[in-house]
């Protein structure tokens, strides 16, 4: 190896351990000591490539909140993913660039080198054999969007032949009503707006959901009800960001020790919080078993 190769390792080597300072994690500086000399000096890895084109691709996902929301009139996105989007671009001084892509495109356009980074997206197993995931952003809990007047505050409260319950078909709120409440009357609807009608309309008692949309929906329309996290057990599927899957690891280990320093110093909350009151949500209706 020459002497300019054993340079470039080593700056790329002072680059790394500054991000790890950067960010207080002593995993990253383990990941930065430990990496093996020619992943370091790899140039066909995304960290790299994002670093030396001064631009990270990320997808963005039009009407998607509390992750994204765009003003038709400027053309300027915001919400929950587009903070965490902006704070990761300023600490490596690059330029953000939008390509507008759905939840289920995302991955595609990850593995068609068309984005960096991916966001709000839930690690299945179908997805890992395709692409990487970071440390888990927080764990989107499950619960029950309420008809006024019914209470509950566990699964055996709504899993009983006398409740109604509506859900969207193929989804994961219907693959949690089943499993969680298969003693109540199930109704499968083909999309999110017919469960809500029929919530609105009085012919169900509750619809099971995730807290977003349970929030976001109740915000909406009062009148809907309440939405209440719904325990014993507890149901949360992770939400994550995607990587491209490469060899070389340090994009999603810098991802993943970025996550879990935003999460323990509140930060996280924070934007998640933030990007809910684009869609009338208030910090008070946050619930506070919320683990973000």
């Amino acid at each position: 190896m020459t002497t300019s190769d054993d340079s470039k390792i080593s700056e790329d080597r002072r680059e790394a351990l500054r991000y790890a300072f950067a960010v207080g994690s002593g995993a990253a500086l383990a990941s930065a000591l430990t990496s093996p000399a020619s992943a370091q000096a790899s140039p066909d890895n995304t960290l790299d490539r994002i670093r030396a084109n001064k631009v990270l691709r990320i997808a963005v996902l039009p009407g998607e909140l509390p992750y994204f929301n765009k003003d038709l009139a400027t053309g300027t996105w915001s919400g929950f993913s587009i903070e965490m989007a902006n704070d990761i671009a300023k600490l490596l001084d690059v330029q953000l660039e939008y390509t507008e892509s759905t939840y289920g495109n995302s991955i595609l356009d990850l593995q068609s080198n068309k984005i960096d980074l991916g966001f709000a997206l839930n690690p299945t197993p179908q997805r890992a054999l395709v692409v990487d995931f970071t440390a888990t952003v927080f764990p989107h809990p499950f619960g029950a969007m309420l008809k006024k007047g019914l209470e509950a505050k566990s699964w055996a409260d709504i899993n009983k032949p006398d409740v109604k319950i509506a859900v969207d078909v193929g989804s994961a709120n219907e693959t949690v009503a089943r499993r969680f409440a298969p003693n109540a009357t199930i109704k499968s609807l083909k999309s999110r707006d017919e469960v809500m009608l029929e919530m609105s309309s009085g012919r169900v008692d509750c619809v099971v959901n995730a807290l977003v949309l349970g929030l976001t929906a109740i915000a909406k329309n009062p009148n809907l009800g309440t939405y209440k996290i719904l325990q014993s057990p507890s149901v949360a599927i992770p939400s994550s960001m995607a990587v491209r899957r490469e060899p070389d690891k340090r994009w999603r280990d810098f991802l993943s020790v970025w996550v879990d320093y935003n999460r323990g110093i509140g930060q996280m909350r924070e934007w998640f919080v933030k990007g809910l009151s684009l869609a009338n949500v208030k910090p008070e209706d946050v619930p506070v078993e919320l683990n973000i």
